[in-house]
């Protein structure tokens, strides 16, 4: 069995798309997949299935959703080695200067397209800071996540991929329960 980690964009948010993870558990079990552990609220799952296409596990996630509950929800996965390739890539952890609690990685489901790239490659916002790696984009935002310009639909928008993004604490807490659910 292969260990993924699904990361739904927008469920729980200010009353918008509410789902129980309770619910979102079952919804996980009877797509066949088991050892299914959520971290917080806000539509991240962990849990495995025989090895499968990450891109298939996403449409089947967000079909079901959209059959259960009425309404689209934006799913991308990742196997455990993708998810911790992308954590030992990120350019600001090297940079002692650098507080990891304004990390954050956006998480695109394709490698944006060259001509796209075009778009971002010249943005900068006062103190923030992207860097982008394969399908992961590295944010610092050292005045908080809540202001900066550099936002999902930001990046959606320019780069014509669906985004989500997750806090470094969030990101390294997946990997972890990932490794636990690996290792039993």
């Amino acid at each position: 069995m292969m260990t993924y980690i699904s990361i739904l964009r927008g469920i729980n948010l200010a009353g918008h798309n509410p789902i129980k993870m309770d619910e979102l558990k079952k919804l996980f079990a009877d797509l066949g997949f088991t050892h299914i552990q959520t971290y917080i609220q806000s539509g991240n799952l962990i849990y495995q299935q025989r090895k499968t296409d990450t891109k298939k596990l996403s449409e089947l996630i967000k079909n079901k959703i959209k059959r259960q509950f009425g309404f689209d929800v934006p799913v991308i996965t990742l196997t455990i080695d993708e998810l911790k390739k992308i954590a030992v890539l990120n350019p600001f952890s090297k940079d002692k200067t650098k507080d990891s609690s304004f990390f954050h990685v956006t998480f695109l489901a394709d490698k944006p397209e060259p001509e796209n790239l075009n778009k971002i490659r010249d943005y900068s916002y006062q103190n923030d800071e992207f860097r982008l790696i394969d399908k992961a984009i590295y944010l610092y935002c050292p005045n908080g996540y809540g202001i900066t310009k550099l936002s999902n639909s930001f990046f959606e928008n320019k780069l014509k991929l669906t985004a989500t993004t997750r806090n470094w604490k969030t990101t390294n807490e997946l990997i972890s329960i990932a490794d636990k659910i690996s290792s039993s």
